[in-house]
């Protein structure tokens, strides 16, 4: 079976104002979603042991800053980059960056970079260029993302169903699905260099896409 072409379809909710019903409706549905594909439950496992001390930690994509929060509350440094403005629930002593990842400038404070569900979003030169300026500082780069297979579109289709999710996330479930990795895609697309970068991918059976990539020593 052919595999599925990457393809980046603009989402909704990147279009609607964060108090726009339909917006809020949505953010509403990514909390089952996320559940459902455990991504946030992988990483809040997997980071407090390899976060060494000192070390403070980068979450691209912030965005309600919950993943946050709750990382802060185990013990870690996490700041927030987002285009959002800060969360009320982001921790009073946690940085907030509200800018575009591109135009982001202060990567030398980072040892440790992690994202959810946000490089899906970028095309392969957007990628490109964050590797370059996420490897020049970074040991750690942790990401969970979408496998894009035609039967999680399916799958996610009948989730919709279930949970009663609304148009705008129906779309835009589909095209991240779309716009999701495969085997080494991801690490490659962001130019890590195997020499330098040693790198673990995995998929779940619910659609989810790991990457663990430890700079080597």
């Amino acid at each position: 079976m052919a595999a599925m072409k990457r393809t980046l379809t603009p989402e909704i909710l990147d279009t609607l104002s964060p108090d726009d019903p339909a917006a809020r409706r949505s953010r509403r549905d990514l909390r089952v979603f996320n559940a459902v594909l455990g991504g946030e439950r992988w990483l809040r496992h997997l980071l407090p042991p390899r976060v060494r001390r000192g070390e403070r930690v980068l979450e691209l994509g912030a965005g309600t800053g919950e993943l946050g929060a709750s990382l802060a509350r185990a013990g870690l440094a996490v700041d927030g980059l987002d285009r959002a403005p800060r969360p009320a629930a982001w921790p009073e002593k946690a940085n907030w960056h509200q800018a575009d990842a591109l135009a982001f400038a202060d990567w030398r404070d980072y040892e440790v970079v992690m994202g959810n569900l946000v490089f899906h979003h970028f095309n392969a030169e957007e990628l490109r260029t964050l590797g370059q300026r996420m490897a020049a500082h970074a040991r750690l780069i942790v990401a969970c993302e979408l496998t894009r297979r035609r039967i999680f579109q399916r799958l996610f289709a009948a989730l919709c169903v279930l949970v009663r999710a609304n148009d705008v996330s129906r779309h835009d479930g589909r095209v991240s699905i779309e716009a999701g990795f495969l085997g080494a895609e991801l690490p490659e697309l962001l130019g890590l260099d195997p020499a330098v970068w040693r790198w673990q991918v995995s998929h779940t059976l619910c659609g989810t896409y790991l990457l663990v990539a430890h700079r080597r020593e």
